[in-house]
């Protein structure tokens, strides 16, 4: 005879492999004919878009476009002039445990970006993406939570609670938007666009019902040539508001969100005299919504009428130890090769985040580089480029599992120093730190052999638990049950058993 259990079925999904792929590429191009000779290469900078994200068997692999925007002087002529180079890219890494089933969230950028000249119509461009990919696999484990129909059985039940903290939803959502940039009447009108700069920022979200409402901005920034053939720069942060379908979560529940550039598109609007840029946009949100749920698991089960045959099975669950974000500033003087008079731009660009451990510490190290266009004392225009690292220590137990995104808070200060140039800069740490257990749950119970009880049997017992023992071990033993205990020793509870010795009532 096999009893029925109850089964609780919980859904979700496991983090497979979480990396930071890095792909460079190069790039010939030919000067078109409507542009001037190169003279000089001042900067190249772009931006990183996906196109496709896709799970094989042991194998992910993600696809995109580096647009990248080469500055340069031309030859013979006055003013900045700009190349629009587009660069396709692949890349790629392998897990045996990823497969077709899988969801990919990833999200892009640009670490570095460089051009040589080859000759005067010909150059060489060299870009290097970053893109963090985390692949996600269903996740299904049927968990017993009591016996059925146990009556006249004498079924005794030891049910354990277990809070687990589970990936419930993956889900994403594409969406475009477009929006306009005003140039200030206070600087010449633009003749040019040189370069566009768009960083997407994650603002506030909240789940309603089966409804996640997330807002966010992209911070647009823009170099343009004016009339007077003068480097001018504006800005503006455009906000968003989308509602994205889940299903399965609390409303408490806790939601991470990925933003990936899937396309954009500035351009000079032609009816507007040079005084306004339009913007258009496209943003794939992906959100991995994480949640607290407290389990009701049946590790064990006896008869105090016959003997049962049990199964048990081991399950994996997560819990959470510590989630937030954490703050960095940075502060540094480079030096130029000459006086800095004005800084007409800067960026920057995180790369990979790696992890590290010392002792109870782990040491998330984030590789920046920040690039600063700047004018000299003599009015010529220069790159500056710096790599650099930024360290973020947090008390976390080693074996622990961290996911991390790392991005820049604000706008990045740069300044003329004494020597070259003062450069300041915060980035935001945010992780999520999971250690991973196992439980010990009933799989499998049925009527087993009977005893052998020819033999003769002792008609009381008299016993004190051993170290690590518990009452129920003790109940089981005898085919007797803890409430028989209790009430036989006059005890006022399970914890006054300790150290105790006990008659243990035995049923017939």
């Amino acid at each position: 005879m096999e009893f029925e259990l109850d089964r609780m079925q919980m859904n979700g999904f496991d983090a497979l492999l979480d990396a930071t792929l890095r792909r460079e590429e190069t790039l010939e191009m030919i000067v078109p004919d409507a542009c001037p000779d190169i003279q000089r290469i001042v900067e190249t900078d772009g931006r990183v878009l996906l196109r496709s994200r896709e799970a094989a068997d042991g194998r992910v692999e993600v696809a995109g476009t580096i647009r990248a925007s080469v500055l340069y002087l031309p030859d013979g002529e006055t003013g900045l002039r700009h190349l629009e180079v587009t660069i396709p890219f692949t890349c790629s890494a392998e897990s045996p445990e990823v497969g077709p089933g899988c969801t990919v969230v990833a999200a892009g950028r640009l670490c570095h970006a460089d051009t040589r000249a080859v000759n005067p119509r010909k150059v060489l461009v060299r870009a290097e993406a970053a893109v963090d990919v985390t692949v996600f696999g269903p996740r299904v484990e049927n968990i017993c939570a009591q016996v059925l129909d146990t009556a006249g059985e004498g079924i005794e039940q030891l049910t354990e609670t277990q809070e687990a903290y589970l990936t419930a939803c993956v889900q994403e959502k594409p969406f475009p938007f477009s929006d306009a940039v005003a140039l200030s009447a206070s600087k010449p009108a633009a003749v040019e666009l040189l370069k566009s700069r768009i960083s997407l920022n994650r603002g506030e979200s909240k789940i309603i019902g089966n409804k996640l409402i997330f807002k966010g901005s992209a911070n647009v920034t823009l170099l343009y040539r004016g009339e007077d053939d003068g480097v001018y720069s504006a800005g503006a942060e455009l906000p968003f508001s989308q509602i994205m379908e889940v299903s399965g979560v609390a409303e408490d529940a806790e939601c991470d969100m990925a933003l990936a550039l899937t396309g954009a598109d500035c351009a000079l609007d032609a009816q507007e005299d040079g005084r306004s840029v339009s913007v258009q946009i496209e943003v794939l949100a992906q959100a991995v919504i994480r949640e607290d749920r407290v389990l009701q698991v049946l590790s064990d089960a006896y008869s105090t009428k016959e003997p049962l045959t049990a199964e048990w099975e081991t399950c994996s669950m997560d819990s959470r130890l510590d989630r937030g974000a954490r703050s960095q500033s940075f502060r540094e003087v480079w030096e130029t090769p000459n006086p800095v008079r004005e800084i007409s731009d800067c960026r920057l660009a995180v790369g990979q985040v790696t992890q590290s451990w010392e002792g109870e510490k782990l040491i998330l190290t984030a590789q920046v580089e920040v690039q600063a266009l700047y004018t000299n004392e003599e009015g010529e225009l220069f790159s500056l480029q710096q790599p650099v690292t930024v360290p973020c220590t947090l008390d976390l137990p080693e074996g622990c599992r961290c996911f991390c995104q790392c991005d820049g808070v604000g706008d990045v200060y740069a300044a003329p120093a004494p020597g070259g140039v003062e450069v300041r800069f915060a980035l935001d740490f945010r992780y999520c730190a999971l250690s991973r257990r196992q439980i010990i749950a009933l799989k499998d119970l049925r009527q087993g052999e009977p005893r052998d009880e020819s033999g003769p049997q002792p008609s009381l017992v008299l016993r004190m638990l051993e170290p690590g023992e518990r009452l129920w071990d003790v109940a089981k033993t005898y085919g007797t049950t803890i409430a028989d205990i209790i009430s036989a020793n006059e005890l006022e509870g399970e914890a006054a058993a300790g150290g105790r010795l006990l008659l243990i009532p035995r049923r017939r």
